[in-house]
């Protein structure tokens, strides 16, 4: 590994943390079935593809194996019309339906709407959460912006930019020949193994490494040894330290690609005690 020509080692290696592809399998196999499932309910397709992207880490290509599978399913104009033009809490009804829908598919999984995501639970512990939303038309037309449902505080809509995440961070990657992936499941893995009881985001996660890592990348051919004074892991928990404003405030942190904020108020903490077991 190496920052500007220092090379050294370090916990973070190549394929360490890679899914098998038998629960990629298992996978594919689930999301098929609840796009085909929404598809049916509300555009009257039988299609198990249209209108469904993997968001969340799965997306963002730093998931492990234990990582929570996230699915984004655009819905018609003419559903996002209607709930939201319900009286009280059209956001809560939204998820009830779509709750509906991928239960005639799987009607013996539990199934649950929680506050912004609809969540499927299947008893060998795989976890999807299917965020249906629509997607935002400006006066140019539509972008690549989606507004989803938040059915907190009597509910209201939120919005999410996906793609320009999954594009930025696949950039990065590339230029940090995979170190910025591995660094994200790395964590994700230490968060899972040693503070399991912890709530720490993933999109928290990645958008730290972004930023944090600056220059460093897994060893390039041709590239030589050079002896260094700091350590990988010691970076990153610099960068933390630095921008933690000696813990007197939560630190603003956006997400790469669409620069939406990212929530640190939870987690943040958690993410402090992952990078200094790192060290």
């Amino acid at each position: 590994m190496q920052r500007e020509g220092i090379k050294i080692s370090s916990h973070v290696t190549k394929g360490q943390h890679t899914i098998d592809e038998g629960t990629r399998g298992q996978i594919s196999s689930r999301y098929h079935r609840i796009t085909k499932a929404v598809n049916q309910a509300f555009w009257g397709s039988n299609s198990d593809v249209d209108h469904s992207i993997y968001v969340g880490s799965y997306g963002r290509g730093t998931a492990i194996n234990t990582s929570d599978l996230d699915v984004l399913i655009q819905l018609p104009d003419s559903e996002f019309n209607r709930f939201s033009s319900m009286y009280g809490n059209g956001q809560s009804r939204l998820l009830q339906a779509v709750k509906n829908a991928i239960l005639d598919t799987y009607p013996n999984t539990d199934i649950k709407g929680d506050g912004q995501v609809v969540v499927v639970s299947f008893t060998d512990g795989m976890r999807f959460e299917i965020l249906p939303a629509f997607k935002v038309q400006n006066y140019w037309g539509y972008d690549e912006t989606y507004r989803y449902p938040d059915t907190h505080m009597g509910g209201n809509w939120m919005t999410t930019n996906p793609k320009a995440e999954q594009n930025a961070m696949k950039q990065k990657n590339s230029s940090t020949n995979g170190l910025l992936y591995e660094t994200c499941k790395h964590i994700r893995y230490i968060r899972g193994t040693k503070y399991s009881s912890y709530h720490l985001s993933g999109i928290l996660i990645d958008s730290f490494v972004y930023e944090a890592m600056g220059g460093w990348h897994f060893t390039r051919d041709g590239e030589e040894h050079v002896p260094s004074q700091k350590t990988y892991e010691e970076t990153l928990l610099q960068h933390y330290n630095d921008i933690s404003m000696y813990g007197m405030f939560t630190p603003r942190i956006i997400a790469p690609g669409s620069g939406l904020p990212v929530d640190s108020t939870k987690g943040w903490d958690v993410l402090g005690k992952v990078l200094n077991y790192m060290v």
